[in-house]
Formats: structure tokens, C-alpha cells, sequence
């Protein structure tokens, strides 16, 4: 095997322009890692945040992007034994997904799903470990409860979708086009607010309000969230394409006993994501195995047009998730 590779960096913060092809060293795996012949890699948000210069990566880390992938383990790091040399894997990632080859603890890998392919099992990780950790672990999310995610045609939200409607809850969902809104129906939404056309706190209050919301948006629709949720409500806040700043009345909190919380997924501990792996493969990869549930494909690139795909997810008209293809 080469001990060089080909990969993507991003050369300075800026727009999708900066992702430039390169040549890297093969990385070596550690203790507790594997090295991944990566097929295809994922594109996702932070992916775009760290291009920018606004989500900088673990010290450890590499300084590539890339937090999931798909593809063949060729190297075992010691200590390394619930994986063989030739697996083939998913795995969530510290970065360097954009590059032949990468390195991630063995833990946070997952094994690809019965008859699902590279590219669709690429785009699981990422995803599907934000939408467990907040929803189900965090958001405490359980059958029966009224469920509304924003950014319901995003990789996030396909995902939160799919598997809210299949614990038992009742699925809402905010898109910007009727197209967008069909395909939040598809996947088990039993309403999908175009957010150009209606307004999702009007919606919500008739219903009762939301028991749970997951939002990435934040910005102006922090208050508003805060209006959409039933007394004893839970808002879990990933991330904040409209800003983290905003006046709230913390006293509603009080009065109607609400939770705020939120995390991102990238700084926590190798044990963390170990754990939301395992849970992972207990509780979801059997419906993954069955099709009960699945990635929604958006766009492929190659590599080398990283930044093509970049700028397709910056312009908000994919639906589901954007892939590269590697080897």
C-alpha cells in the first residue's frame, strides 16, 4: 500500500472555493483505532462551519473534514479486537473523512447494514448519532408525544423523522417548498409546515403544543420555539444557522416547566460516542437491517468536487444527504 493518499483541505477560511485537493500521508492507527479505506464520505453542516472557520476541530484531530464514512478496515491499531482486517464499516468520525484513507476509533465504527451499499451507509453516522443522542437520549422523546423538527428535509431532519415515527410519536415537521413538505409526509410526518407559508407556533399551539423540539435554526426561532411547546416541554438546540443570540422571557420556563438543553457532537469524549454507538446498534440498526428506515440520497460528487458539494448544501435545495465518492 502507498504511504501517501489523496485528500481535501481547506486552505483558509472562506467559501467552498478553499476545499483544494492535496496529497497526505496515510495515517497510522493508535491505540483503540482502525484505518478505513474510505468509499464514500459523507457532507454535513459542521463540515461547512469548519470550512468557514467557525467550528474548529479537536486538538487531536484531524484537520481535515469529513466526520463519517464507508469503507474497508486495512489497518488495526492495538488493542484493537472486535474488528478484522477487510470489514467493511460506517464509522463516525474526528474529522478527515475528505482524504483515501482515515482513522477513527474502532468503537464509534458500526457495521454496514443488511443490504444497504457504501454510499447509503455513509451517510449514517453523522446523522444518526445527533438525532439519537438528542432525541431519544437527551429530548427523552417517547411514543405518543407530539414531535416537531425543523429543517425537516435536511439529513438531520430525514432522519429525525423516520425514526420518531417509528417509536410511536406524532411527527411535525417545518420545510421551505411543498416539495420539501411532501417528502417530510413521506417519511411519517403527519403534518409538514412550509414555514414561507404558515406559521409552525400557530400550528403547534393548535395542536396542544410540542412535547419535544429539535432545532438547528435558532436565531428568532428560539422564542418562538418556546412558544410551540405544551407545558413540561423540552427544546433541544443542535445548532444555530440564524445565531445563538436572541431575548428570551426565561420566566415561561418557570411558569410552564420547560427544559432547554442541546449539545454538539464532535467535542465529546471517544467514550460518549462509544456509548451512543452501541446504543445505536442495539435500538436502530435492526430497523436499518429490516428497511424500516434509511438514509434519503440527495447528490453524489466525487472527491476532487468537494466543493461543488459544498456549495449545493449551502444553497438549501438538496433534500436528505450529499455524498462524495472516494475510491
Amino acid at each position: 500500500m502507498s504511504k501517501t493518499m489523496t485528500a481535501v483541505e481547506i486552505t483558509a477560511p472562506g467559501g467552498p472555493e478553499v476545499l483544494v485537493a492535496t496529497t497526505r500521508d496515510i495515517p497510522v492507527p493508535g491505540a483503540g483505532e482502525v484505518v478505513i479505506k474510505v468509499a464514500y464520505a459523507g457532507v454535513n453542516r459542521p463540515d461547512a462551519l469548519q470550512r468557514a472557520g467557525l467550528y474548529a476541530p479537536p486538538p487531536t484531530a484531524s484537520d481535515l473534514p469529513g466526520l463519517e464514512a464507508a469503507g474497508e478496515i486495512v489497518a488495526l491499531g492495538e488493542g484493537v479486537s472486535d474488528w478484522s482486517m477487510g470489514d467493511m464499516v460506517c464509522a463516525l468520525l474526528p474529522g478527515g473523512g475528505y482524504a483515501q484513507y482515515v482513522a477513527t476509533p474502532a468503537a464509534h465504527c458500526l457495521p454496514i447494514p443488511e443490504g444497504m451499499g457504501l454510499r447509503e451507509a455513509a451517510c449514517l453516522p453523522e446523522t444518526f448519532f445527533t438525532v439519537w443522542s438528542n432525541v431519544f437520549q437527551r429530548g427523552a422523546l417517547r411514543g405518543g408525544e407530539r414531535f416537531l423538527v425543523h429543517g425537516g428535509s435536511s439529513g438531520i431532519g430525514t432522519t429525525a423523522i423516520q425514526l420518531a415515527h417509528e417509536f410511536g410519536a406524532r411527527v411535525f415537521a417545518t420545510a421551505g417548498s411543498d416539495e420539501k413538505c411532501a417528502k417530510c409526509r413521506e417519511l411519517g410526518a403527519e403534518r409538514a409546515i412550509n414555514y414561507r407559508e404558515e406559521d409552525f407556533v400557530e400550528v403547534m399551539r393548535a395542536e396542544g403544543g410540542a412535547d419535544l423540539i429539535l432545532d438547528m435554526v435558532g436565531g428568532d426561532y428560539l422564542p418562538r420555539n418556546v412558544k410551540s411547546l405544551a407545558d413540561d416541554g423540552r427544546l433541544v438546540q443542535i445548532a444555530f444557522l440564524m445565531g445563538p443570540k436572541v431575548e428570551l422571557n426565561f420566566a415561561q420556563m418557570m411558569m410552564r416547566r420547560l427544559t432547554i438543553t442541546g449539545s454538539t457532537l464532535r467535542p465529546q469524549s471517544d467514550k460518549a460516542k462509544a456509548d451512543i454507538a452501541e446504543a445505536l446498534r442495539t435500538h436502530v440498526w435492526p430497523l436499518l437491517d429490516a428497511g424500516k428506515v434509511a438514509p434519503v440520497m440527495d447528490s453524489e460528487y466525487p472527491l476532487a468536487d468537494a466543493a461543488k458539494a459544498h456549495a449545493r448544501m449551502e444553497q438549501s435545495a438538496h433534500i436528505g444527504k450529499i455524498v462524495l465518492k472516494v475510491n
